[in-house]
């Protein structure tokens, strides 16, 4: 009797790790899929930014945007990424921070703020990660700016 008690407990005990490694190779897979599709992002912005009139494949009022827009545009894009890693648990808290921080400082004491609310730059970003800008990076913003 225990032996067979022994037995059943092994099976729901390597099914448990099992199903637990496939959610993480599930989680895995996934992440490697977004920073291919990140990567492949990243060369066309490199190009649109080295080539302005490219970047009209995209927008077609793209071809008159300045390269500070396009690097705004470009940045944008790396702070959308680092913001859905960190949906995805993917950066750790302390990782997160340092981007979080490193965000609201552009926004600050840049202008890519200015960028984003000058353009249809909106309509290219995900509505979590409009959301996130205008509620945690804006709103922070907005104080200090009537210093």
């Amino acid at each position: 009797m225990g032996e067979a008690i022994g037995i059943v407990a092994t099976f729901v005990v390597s099914f448990y790790y099992s199903r637990k490694q496939m959610q993480k190779l599930s989680t895995d897979i996934e992440s490697k899929i977004l920073n291919d599709l990140d990567d492949k992002m990243h060369h066309l912005s490199e190009l649109a930014i080295a080539r302005p009139e490219l970047a009209e494949i995209f927008d077609m009022n793209a071809g008159s945007q300045s390269p500070k827009a396009a690097c705004a545009m470009y940045a944008l894009n790396v702070f959308s990424y680092a913001f859905h890693m960190h949906q995805r648990v993917i950066l750790r808290k302390n990782e997160w921070n340092g981007w979080l921080r490193s965000i609201r400082t552009a926004f600050i004491e840049g202008t890519i703020g200015d960028y984003l609310r000058a353009s249809e730059l909106e309509a290219w970003f995900d509505p979590e990660f409009q959301d996130f800008i205008n509620n945690e990076i804006l709103l922070e913003d907005k104080p200090k700016a009537g210093k």
